[in-house]
């Protein structure tokens, strides 16, 4: 499935892809951050950079002190506010699954067994490298039997529930006409790299990192038994099956268009579609119901694998198969694979120095597999009813500016304000933890191999996935688990979702100053809020339904504001000669945008009546208000890292989220007392105002 919602930092999709999780809830992820309050929750001066001039580069005003005095840990693509508080969670939910491992009265098939057992046979690495490769062979030898679709549709139909995406993914989602319902989907995936462009890209960049792929792709070869000779053939062969498939897929830009790749279609059109693979029988196999609607959301790349398949070669086929067993499974197999795994996603692509130690490895992937069996204890200890409280009362006033500010939004129409109203609203709020946790009692953890257990995971995650098909939608599900630290708004659930990993310092301290928490968390709900009415958040109803709700001056209007901002992050230099995509971050510079703005006007509000006070460095209340938001993007980023976000990833880079969020505010301007002309100053005629 793929992960459709507006996440706040590093998507899922990218995450999961590098950490070889795939298609579970992202867990306490690598969104890297290091500490910038000082005791209590408020701003420590010795962060700021007072070199540099607030109207010349706020960010590097506002944290450069931070910048100048972290540095990125050994294990880390990135340090910064949300690594730093993600590393915390995970030392949590790791003295939680230490004491679960140590309880020998936990009753068999409870979640505390389960959690247990999961740790142990991940920490076992002397249980893990004597069985090598053993607790693959089943699909092993089923890969090694293909002899005809028929046999390669039971194998990738294996692979799948197994949530290893070889050539398509699959799995269930909302209708995007009908949001009460779920149907299947077919969507193009099936790459062993990042993402399209890697293999399409000519640069001498790009075609270094395409040779060091092909062998890694080797060397694991080497690893599975083959010999030198043969495995750099064989990667050879499975680079030329990939690229193919890249070819066909459509770029991370295209893929922003929810109506272009929403394409709800019957079983026998996809049968249509890509005659030679027997779909009827994909569909038993998988557990998918045979008469449910199916979104083919890039009926060109179903194509491109009906040639595949029309003039199947069975050895290239297997081979590839192969790969994505190894690739997909090789965190948790023996040493030897760990560590070639990591050479290339962890060294080349993200440019890290050494892996993570086995703990925060298994505690990742435990939060990844059972993340509310996980959360549902680390709530309980770390997330009191206040925390909550707190954060439903901020939610609250700042959902009350955006109605105000819809209320009186000069270009907007009567028309178009009625409806846009009705889906504030709509909003379904869930802070925290779910109000209704999963039921484990279905999956089968034991005593290992620890790969044994990642698979009956990964199996039970995927049949849960696809038992949703063709039933009425559960609203009370989440997509992220509560320790993790991120927030994300879903426009086909028309929902913001604020995990209780993020409620926390210093996003979030009910004992601090109200400006850093407005200018924090604040920010963070303002932005998933304003998701809703982003580029691609617009395209929904309150409902949560594909249906234009605008009239057509007004989507223009917003339109034209939307090729603003577009042009402007493209103008960004992250790198020589490597710019920012604005096509691929508008929404999320958009939530940004008007995420601070209503932050900040819920925060003035609140001020009413109190005293306009100078804290003891000299600012104000609107200036500690943007030194705040600054604070939550202090990071220091690898440049292999960085490389990868821009190409890849629909977030702007943590100092372009700051400084062009706030040169589009004159709010910010006036804070800091600027003048046109100031870099951090747009002109008038460039400058973007959407809420």
């Amino acid at each position: 499935m793929r992960f459709k919602v507006s996440t706040l930092v590093v998507g899922a999709a990218l995450l999961a892809s590098l950490s070889g999780v795939s298609g579970a809830a992202p867990g306490a992820q690598s969104d890297t951050a290091g500490t910038a309050s000082a005791p209590g929750g408020g701003f420590d001066p010795a962060n700021l950079d007072r070199q540099v001039k607030p109207g010349v580069n706020f960010y590097m005003f506002a944290v450069g002190g931070w910048k100048a005095h972290h540095t990125i840990p050994a294990e880390l693509p990135e340090w910064g506010s949300f690594a730093q508080l993600a590393e915390s969670n995970r030392d949590k939910l790791h003295g939680i699954l230490d004491e679960a491992a140590k309880d020998d009265t936990a009753p068999a098939g409870s979640n505390t067994r389960k959690l247990g057992d999961y740790y142990k046979s991940g920490m076992d690495d002397s249980a893990i490298n004597a069985a090598g490769l053993t607790p693959l062979q089943d699909e092993l030898t089923a890969i090694d039997g293909i002899a005809s679709l028929a046999d390669l549709e039971k194998v990738v139909a294996r692979l799948h529930r197994q949530q290893i995406p070889v050539y398509f993914g699959f799995g269930s989602e909302q209708d995007a006409t009908n949001s009460n319902m779920m149907l299947a989907e077919v969507a193009q995936d099936g790459l062993g790299l990042p993402d399209r462009d890697y293999y399409t890209k000519t640069d001498e960049r790009s075609k270094k990192v395409q040779d060091a792929y092909r062998q890694h792709v080797a060397r694991m070869f080497v690893l599975a038994g083959d010999t030198a000779e043969q495995a750099a053939a064989h990667a050879d062969t499975v680079y030329a099956y990939e690229k193919r498939l890249a070819a066909a897929s459509r770029t991370n830009v295209a893929l922003r268009d929810p109506v272009k790749n929403f394409n709800r279609l019957k079983l026998a059109d996809l049968q249509r579609l890509a005659p030679d693979f027997p779909w009827t029988a994909y569909f038993a196999d998988t557990g998918c119901p045979p008469e449910t609607p199916v979104d083919i959301s890039q009926p060109e790349f179903v194509q491109t694998l009906q040639k595949v398949w029309a003039a199947p070669s069975y050895d290239d086929a297997r081979l590839y198969l192969k790969w994505h067993l190894l690739h997909r499974m090789a965190p948790y197999l023996s040493d030897g694979f760990v560590d070639e795994d990591f050479s290339f996603t962890g060294k080349v692509l993200r440019g890290t120095e050494a892996n993570m130690p086995r703990w925060k490895r298994v505690v990742r992937t435990i939060d990844a597999t059972m993340g509310e069996a996980l959360g549902q204890s680390y709530v309980a200890r770390y997330f009191p009813p206040s925390a909550k409280a707190h954060a439903v009362r901020m939610v609250h006033n700042i959902k009350e500016a955006l109605r105000e500010d819809l209320a009186t939004l000069p270009w907007m129409s009567p028309a178009t304000r009625k409806k846009a109203l009705a889906k504030i609203d709509a909003f379904q709020e869930k802070i925290g933890y779910p109000s209704k946790w999963r039921d484990y009692g279905r999956l089968e953890i034991g005593a290992g191999p620890y790969v044994t257990n990642v698979m009956a995971a990964r199996q039970f995650n995927f049949d849960f996935d696809i038992a949703k098909i063709n039933k009425p939608v559960d609203r009370t599900q989440w997509d992220m688990s509560p320790p993790t630290v991120n927030a994300y708004y879903n426009p086909n659930m028309n929902e913001i979702v604020f995990p209780a990993g993020i409620l926390q310092p210093p996003f979030f301290d009910p004992h601090r100053d109200d400006a850093y928490n407005y200018g924090g968390i604040g920010a963070v709900i303002g932005h998933e809020m304003t998701h809703g009415f982003d580029d691609q958040g617009a395209l929904y109803d309150a409902q949560g339904n594909l249906k234009n709700w605008w009239t057509k001056a007004d989507k223009a209007h917003f339109d034209q504001r939307t090729v603003r901002i577009r042009k402007e992050y493209s103008s960004f230099e992250a790198q020589p000669g490597l710019f920012e995509k604005g096509d691929l971050e508008s929404g999320e510079a958009i939530a940004d945008l008007g995420g601070c703005t209503l932050a900040l006007r819920a925060y003035e509000k609140s001020l009413a009546g109190k005293p306009h006070t100078v804290d003891a460095n000299g600012f104000t209340p609107e200036q500690r208000f943007f030194l705040g938001f600054a604070q939550i993007w202090e990071s220091n980023v690898r440049p292999q890292y960085e490389r990868l976000l821009v190409n890849t990833d629909p977030h702007p880079l943590d100092r372009f989220r700051v400084n062009g969020t706030l040169s589009n505010m004159p709010t910010f301007a006036q804070a800091w007392h600027l003048k046109p002309g100031d870099p951090m100053v747009l002109p008038a005629d460039k400058r973007t105002e959407i809420w």
